[in-house]
């Protein structure tokens, strides 16, 4: 495996020991200082502490005495009694973040979710063409909201741990699930691939463990991320597709996901936002939009997939302008196993 401080690893933060706070501004580190009531000047300070809460209220009041500014020029570590190394350096905010939420840190350093499948449907003939992988919790002592435990990871610099091991996760239930010849549609962060060539390493080793097809993968851009840096997606995009896998984005019509982007990325499947599904059949406005957005697809050679159907009338419309994919409740809610039939 590679090895990677970023995807492989959570540093970490001990339990009982000292924390090592310093910053190479002298005059916060005066302040520093006299906020702890420390006369004599060192670099770092050296605090002692036992348990986490300890900890919290270290960091508690160094928060609310100093503005942001300030707090970001602050890096913390932590040692045990017993061990003298040092565990790595941290942001403050960073720091903090994991120090406030050590039920996140446990979910993510042991891997206590797995996915549920949300399937995938041909219009045509309503038969089951794939899955979307979802994020759901496997302890009740660990419950999450897949989101709040993104936005976590994502101000404990850990994203781009958790959305690698996500991604491992999901191909894991693939395997263990589906045939080959099943699309298997697969979230991911762009922002948490700061080098594809590197970071997406350990999920192709994945796809060759787990003896996937790579013609059955579809990596997903997801709703959360702002597209802002498309040269660097489009380096992500190829990284995939070099290796024989599709890519998808999500949000099309809606938010940052714009015809434009469309255009400029060229994905292998467009996902329609369910704003624009959602009692299409009734609405003009979207109607027009949808159907401009069919002729542009066939021009661009884009599978389309109309998201958040949950009516037989926006099945029947999205099928008669010749959307070919579709995916909601109408036929069926993310499951820890495939479903065998559709029942609508």
């Amino acid at each position: 495996m590679i090895s990677c401080t970023k995807c492989q690893t959570i540093p970490t933060i001990h339990s009982a020991g000292y924390i090592e706070i310093f910053t190479t501004v002298p005059q916060l580190n005066q302040s520093l200082h006299d906020l702890m009531g420390r006369k004599q000047l060192d670099h770092p300070l050296v605090i002692p502490f036992v348990g986490q809460e300890a900890l919290a209220d270290v960091c508690r009041l160094i928060a609310s005495n100093f503005n942001q500014a300030a707090v970001d020029m602050f890096y913390c570590s932590t040692y045990s009694e017993n061990e003298r190394a040092k565990s790595q350096p941290l942001s403050f905010s960073q720091f903090y973040s994991r120090v406030q939420h050590p039920d996140y840190i446990e979910i993510m350093k042991h891997s206590l979710f797995t996915s549920h499948m949300q399937p995938i449907i041909t219009l045509a003939d309503q038969s089951i063409t794939g899955y979307e992988f979802l994020m759901r919790p496997t302890s009740e002592d660990f419950l999450f909201y897949p989101n709040e435990l993104f936005e976590m990871a994502r101000q404990s610099g850990l994203q781009s741990f958790l959305d690698s091991a996500a991604r491992i996760a999901s191909l894991k239930v693939s395997a263990s699930h589906l045939e080959n010849g099943m699309k298997r549609f697969i979230n991911f962060l762009p922002s948490s691939i700061y080098d594809p060539a590197h970071c997406l390493r350990t999920t192709f080793q994945a796809v060759n463990a787990f003896k996937i097809d790579p013609n059955d993968l579809v990596f997903e851009v997801v709703e959360t991320e702002k597209i802002n840096e498309i040269a660097h997606l489009k380096k992500i995009f190829k990284t995939y597709q070099q290796e024989g896998m599709k890519m998808a984005l999500d949000d099309v019509g809606a938010g940052f996901a714009t015809r434009e982007i469309l255009l400029e990325l060229k994905p292998d499947y467009a996902k329609i936002d369910r704003s624009l599904i959602s009692h299409s059949d009734q609405d003009p406005v979207k109607q027009k939009y949808l159907i401009e957005m069919v002729s542009l697809s066939k021009e661009q050679g884009i599978t389309l997939l109309a998201e958040g159907i949950e009516r037989k009338e926006e099945v029947d419309f999205c099928r008669e302008i010749g959307i070919p994919l579709g995916q909601g409740y109408y036929f069926g809610r993310p499951a820890k196993e495939p479903v065998t039939a559709l029942q609508v």
